[in-house]
């Protein structure tokens, strides 16, 4: 008699955590993975809430961002890869992704033309299903190849235990007389898209956002700048004075701190009341051009759906840029990171005036959901900037642009901000302390 085993392993990491996982038998006559509905009471079909006259605008502005939003986070190790017919069997050998309580079918199992018939047990179907259900471990058995492919077509995976939200990875391992196969399970809890509406302006897609600290006088002298060639768009101003005064002017958002908070404290602030796909984060001392032309960042990165942060140049600094490389050190020691100016990678698809590269200048157009994943460190208080693209490096996708530029304006004597600015010896040895723990690093290498 000949018969296929079906029976899952889990990997040594998650055999504590994923058991029990279960494969069983499909009844013939359930579903297939059927499409989500909306009826019965307290159900609210939300496209009804739509208003009328923006109905079909509103859709194909939502279709194109769940586009983007499946290029952004879709991976190539999703896609689901049969393993080629050199062998009597086929079955899965990558993308078999499964959601943590939730019965899966297992794709693709099937046993090619060159498989022998085997004998199937006397038993009915209905009475074969019940008896197997649950098991980790099942054997399938038939005179019939139509049947015994009928069969396997209806085997399926289920996870008994809710996992993190990162993936985790089982096995399951199925034989067919002297032929073995395993294939990998991806076990992960599915997310749900948070898709940014861009309407048709670029005030409904990008705001401004600043930090500000007993600058005013540039501060001001900024915003006119922007006035200037954006007289709607949103501006989002963190503010830690000692003695706040009140800024006015139309669509700006003034949040008052705590005196001092520091860089990063109001970055995150600022940062966190977005609700634009996008923000341009500029210095409280810089000025608009006509050539800071906020479109075009949005233009590369709306090609580019997968990128994060792009940056343009600041004048008197230049493209400002920088690679990152992070070493893995020994679980003792710690890992080694080093940081080197001038450094970028491939050009950016499309775009020769732009390339990847791991860090950029205080001129960003940053996607507003990938930037508050990673955060502003806000025990940074005084110079800080690499440091937001060391605790991004792996996470955010950065591109340097030379085409977007703005201007700086010329240093004003501030004693009083000049003596919170400025560094102190103390300063650097706390924040090298803090990347010593917070970061696992051995060292880091400024060059």
């Amino acid at each position: 008699m000949y018969s296929f085993i079906f029976h899952y392993s889990a990997t040594e990491e998650d055999s504590d955590q994923l058991v029990p996982q279960q494969i069983r038998a499909l009844p013939s006559n359930s579903p297939r993975q059927p499409n989500c509905t909306c009826q019965g009471s307290g159900v609210f079909v939300l496209k009804d809430h739509i208003p009328k006259d923006q109905y079909d605008d509103i859709v194909k502005r939502r279709a194109e961002e769940y586009r983007k939003h499946h290029i952004r986070t879709s991976s190539s190790l999703n896609r689901l890869i049969f393993a080629p017919s050199n062998s009597p069997l086929q079955y899965p050998i990558q993308g078999f992704t499964v959601v943590p309580l939730r019965k899966t079918l297992i794709p693709g199992s099937l046993c090619k033309n060159l498989c022998p018939v085997v004998s199937w047990p006397s038993r009915p179907l209905e009475r074969w299903d019940k008896e197997e259900q649950g098991e980790k471990e099942i054997t399938v058995q038939s005179t019939s190849l139509s049947d015994l492919n009928n069969l396997l077509g209806q085997i399926t995976y289920t996870n008994h235990h809710m996992t993190p939200p990162f993936p985790a990875l089982s096995s399951a391992h199925f034989t067919f007389e002297h032929h073995e196969a395993v294939f990998p399970i991806v076990i992960q809890q599915t997310s749900v898209p948070v898709l940014y509406d861009i309407g048709n302006d670029i005030n409904s897609r990008v705001s401004i956002v600043t930090k500000t600290f007993l600058r005013y006088t540039e501060l001001q002298a900024l915003i006119s700048s922007i006035r200037t060639y954006y007289k709607d768009i949103k501006i989002i101003i963190a503010d830690d004075s000692l003695e706040p005064q009140k800024v006015n002017g139309s669509n700006i958002e003034q949040y008052i701190m705590p005196p001092a908070q520091g860089w990063f404290a109001g970055r995150n602030l600022a940062v966190s009341q977005v609700t634009t796909k996008y923000f341009l984060w500029v210095d409280d001392d810089f000025l608009f051009t006509d050539k800071t032309k906020i479109e075009n960042l949005v233009e590369v990165m709306e090609a580019t759906p997968e990128l994060d942060v792009v940056g343009g140049s600041v004048a008197g600094h230049g493209q400002f840029y920088f690679s990152l490389v992070y070493q893995d050190g020994n679980g003792e020691d710690g890992g080694c990171l080093n940081r080197k100016g001038a450094v970028t990678y491939q050009p950016v698809p499309g775009f020769p005036t732009c390339s990847f590269t791991s860090g950029v200048v205080n001129l960003f157009l940053g996607r507003t959901d990938a930037v508050r994943k990673v955060g502003f460190d806000p025990r940074l208080k005084r110079v800080a900037h690499s440091e937001f693209f060391m605790d991004g490096l792996g996470s955010l996708l950065v591109a340097s642009c030379s085409h977007v530029s703005i201007d700086h304006q010329p240093k004003i004597e501030n004693a009083k901000y000049s003596s919170f600015r400025n560094q102190q010896s103390k300063d650097i040895e706390d924040k090298l302390a803090h990347h010593f723990f917070k970061n696992h690093l051995k060292c880091v290498h400024y060059g």
